[in-house]
């Protein structure tokens, strides 16, 4: 007796301190914490699926059976809420139960047990709070500037299209100032990307608060930014600010409605394939992706991109090795949350609804991820698919900084040759590019007099009558790819050769062939009366493309090239002192702060004669090619010599800082280098050279294989794989609607001889696929 108590006794004391343990790993969710149960942070699996879903009861993480051992073997973690429903005749039923991973079979619910599971079944979850924020993150506050806004009477008027950035040409992100009327482009993001801050600094010097995002001007408003309130804002008199401009929102609304009628009748059921019953598919990659509100553009990009080997291989092949790795926190690691979005559409979901539609996945958690801090991404609005395609391919390019970087596979060199037809001297340039963009040639239709035809009895029609046929124009792709290789004018060249302003042309050429080549049709655009439409054309693209004949040949026998010899400098009398020119700082501050070198800013300021920013950016963008662009610059009277300035000395702490984050010592000091030691720049600067700086030769001890950073060879180009310019189409993306900010997107996917169309998370056998009404083609190399 007294034996079977002691056995007894310690057997009730190892259940205690099993419980113990247990309740010290368990805790009640607070208000903050990210409850994850509706997917597992590594799988497809959701209450929904076989075995249901195992939430931690400490970081409340969601696991599906398959991974709740791995992560119990990782974590220790004990208790997990297993939540299971059941589809039964349109009705879900939940069974919620405690698990335990110990040999003990029974414990008792303490009451903070029972408290962490009441939390965790009344708490929103992520995803339910991520969709909230998205909404809200649209709700915008109307700036105390709109009401009073002064805008000058200075007789600009905003053209429909053709915008370009007044200070440095960018022709994309471009913003107005509401006040003059200035188009200047955005900020520059951490990646390097956006714009060159031109927007930004003309406040900063004129005080102007207002700018609206041209592109983004509909019926229902526009993207308008307030840099004094540094936030996105409302603007309730936006109509009366745009028409000073020469902007009618109210013409924009009427003819915008009469083209959604009349046009675009026929194009979704044509795109979508309306009109035949399509055969349902499922299995390995043929899954499809529920629109989480207005997401289809990303749903598209992301079913085309992970057909593609590279991708796969990055991702889906080393599954276990990155989910080994991972951070505590994997619904945080754009890794694993790729890999999860890939890996999801490569499984065969095992639920369908009665018809045989796929409920498809949900890629929730990705797409709050790669969309956090981007001004549009972020939110639940309609975006633009190829404005997407090449955010994400940013985001690879910064997390693959070594190891197989899949974004290769579309990187190609293009051959800018510009000719001055004042003394036929060349210059070349070579810049990296990952989407081919074509134009159309309206006035290329070969159905002309069926197109006047349609519009006169469009105009003659009683609008009671309803929609007329559709009549698009038929543009022949030869006629596009025409125009895209016609040399471009250029009125306001600079020459080095005749050292004066003359006429040039730019003929644009690949300068290697990629892997992989996406090409954009140029649908998108705005009338003359500032109304947004789309090109409603029809365009015979190919099945299989050469593009051998548009490979750049560089420099021609007998060809002269281009003195490198830069402008002569502005000077004036006010700004010298005793024959030397006083360098204004706070400009060469400004040009340092976009992430240019030291040098080259005070070039800049110099040879433009402290005439402002707008001249020194301009000369910056002008000579980014040059040979000596970075060399030291030595004012007249100045006794040193290019190569005799001496070596600033670098922080050790910015140093090290810069290494932690994955980069040698070389690259960090290249960085600061180039930024004037200052940190916050230099990490802005690495990220937008990522390609110049892998380049480097480095050791395995972090240094460069050189003896010093003078005695290196300059760094060869960006890394591109080149071959034949035969290509095949395997893919395109298609819009509906009349604009980017609008509509909805599909993809079709040729997958062993067979044409597929994946229409968010329904996928079906393509029976006539449109290849001619697509927005994005995606081709791939024919090997020979």
């Amino acid at each position: 007796m007294i034996g079977d108590s002691l056995l007894q006794g310690r057997v009730m004391a190892e259940v205690g301190e099993v419980l113990m343990s247990v309740l010290s790993t368990i805790r009640v969710p607070r208000p903050g914490d990210r409850v994850h149960k509706d997917e597992c942070a590594l799988s497809f699996s959701s209450p929904e699926s076989e075995g249901g879903l195992y939430v931690c009861m400490n970081s409340f993480l969601g696991f599906g059976s398959q991974y709740v051992d791995r992560h119990h073997t990782r974590t220790g973690q004990r208790a997990y809420l297993h939540i299971t429903r059941t589809r039964k005749t349109q009705v879900i039923t939940s069974d919620n139960s405690l698990v335990y991973c110990t040999s003990v079979l029974t414990l008792l619910l303490s009451f903070k047990v029972s408290l962490s599971m009441a939390g965790l079944m009344s708490a929103d979850s992520v995803s339910h709070t991520l969709q909230v924020q998205q909404w809200d993150g649209e709700v915008r506050q109307e700036s105390r500037h709109a009401a009073d806004l002064k805008q000058l009477d200075n007789g600009v008027k905003i053209p429909p299209s053709g915008w370009r950035c007044e200070v440095c040409d960018l022709q994309e992100n471009l913003w107005m100032n509401l006040t003059d009327g200035k188009v200047l482009c955005g900020r520059r993001y951490f990646d390097g990307s956006g714009g060159n801050n031109h927007a930004l600094l003309h406040f900063q010097q004129t005080g102007h608060p207002l700018a609206v995002k041209l592109g983004t001007i509909t019926p229902d408003g526009a993207d308008v930014y307030s840099y004094d309130e540094d936030d996105m804002v409302l603007d309730p008199k936006l109509p009366e600010h745009l028409a000073h401009f020469g902007i009618d929102m109210m013409t924009m609304e009427k003819v915008g409605l009469e083209i959604a009628v009349n046009q675009r009748v026929g194009e979704w059921e044509v795109i979508q394939e309306s009109g035949t019953t399509l055969r349902p598919l499922s299995g390995p990659g043929l899954t499809g992706m529920k629109n989480l509100g207005n997401s289809c553009y990303l749903n598209s990009v992301m079913q085309v991109l992970f057909t593609v080997p590279d991708f796969q291989n990055k991702y889906v092949s080393n599954i276990d090795k990155i989910f080994d790795e991972a951070p505590s926190d994997p619904t945080q690691d754009f890794k694993t949350q790729v890999i999860w979005c890939a890996c999801k559409r490569t499984h065969i979901l095992t639920f369908l609804f009665p018809q045989g539609d796929q409920i498809g996945i949900a890629p929730r958690m990705f797409k709050a991820l790669v969309g956090r801090g981007h001004p549009e991404f972020s939110t639940n609005r309609q975006q633009d698919a190829q404005e997407f395609l090449l955010h994400f391919i940013n985001m690879v390019e910064r997390n693959c900084r070594s190891g197989l970087n899949p974004s290769e596979a579309f990187r190609f060199l293009v051959e800018e040759r510009i000719v001055c037809q004042q003394s036929q001297k060349a210059k070349y340039t070579q810049r990296v590019d990952y989407i081919l963009q074509l134009p159309v040639p309206m006035d290329q239709a070969t159905n002309t007099e069926e197109l006047q035809e349609a519009e006169r009895r469009r105009e003659e029609a009683d609008s009671s009558a309803g929609p007329l046929p559709t009549v698009r124009a038929q543009i022949p792709f030869t006629a596009c790819m025409a125009a895209l290789s016609e040399p471009e004018i250029l009125t306001d060249f600079w020459s080095s050769a005749v050292q004066a302003k003359t006429t040039a042309t730019k003929t644009t050429r690949f300068a290697s062939f990629p892997d992989y080549l996406v090409i954009q049709i140029k649908k998108f655009t705005f009338g003359l009366d500032w109304v947004p439409k789309k090109l409603d054309v029809s365009i015979d693209v190919p099945d299989t493309l050469d593009l051998s004949a548009l490979r750049g040949a560089g420099q021609q026998p007998g060809e002269e090239l281009l003195p490198e010899v830069a402008p002569p400098p502005l000077m004036t009398p006010d700004v010298e002192v005793k024959g030397i020119l006083v360098l204004d700082d706070s400009t060469v501050s400004q040009l340092c702060e976009m992430g240019f070198p030291l040098e080259a800013c005070r070039k800049a300021v110099y040879y433009t004669g402290n005439t402002g920013i707008d001249a020194a950016m301009n000369w910056v963008m002008g000579h980014m090619d040059d040979p000596d662009f970075s060399a030291p610059l030595v004012l007249p009277g100045c006794s040193s010599a290019p190569g005799t300035t001496p070596t600033e000395s670098l922080s050790e702490e910015h140093l090290a800082t810069i290494v932690s984050m994955g980069f040698s010592r070389d690259q960090a000091t290249k960085a600061l280098r180039a930024t004037s030691n200052v940190l916050e720049r230099a990490v802005d600067w690495i990220f937008s050279h990522l390609d110049d700086l892998e380049s480097m030769e480095v050791s395995e001890g972090g240094r460069s294989a050189a003896d010093s950073e003078g005695s290196r060879e300059p760094p060869p180009g960006p890394r591109v794989r080149d071959g034949p310019g035969k290509y095949e189409l395997f893919a395109f993306i298609s819009h509906m609607g009349t604009s980017t900010m609008c509509g909805h997107y599909v993809c079709h996917i040729k997958k062993d001889q067979q044409w597929v169309i994946f229409n968010d998370q329904k996928v079906c056998a393509s029976e006539k696929p449109p290849k001619d009404l697509g927005y994005l083609y995606f081709y791939r190399r024919v090997a020979e």
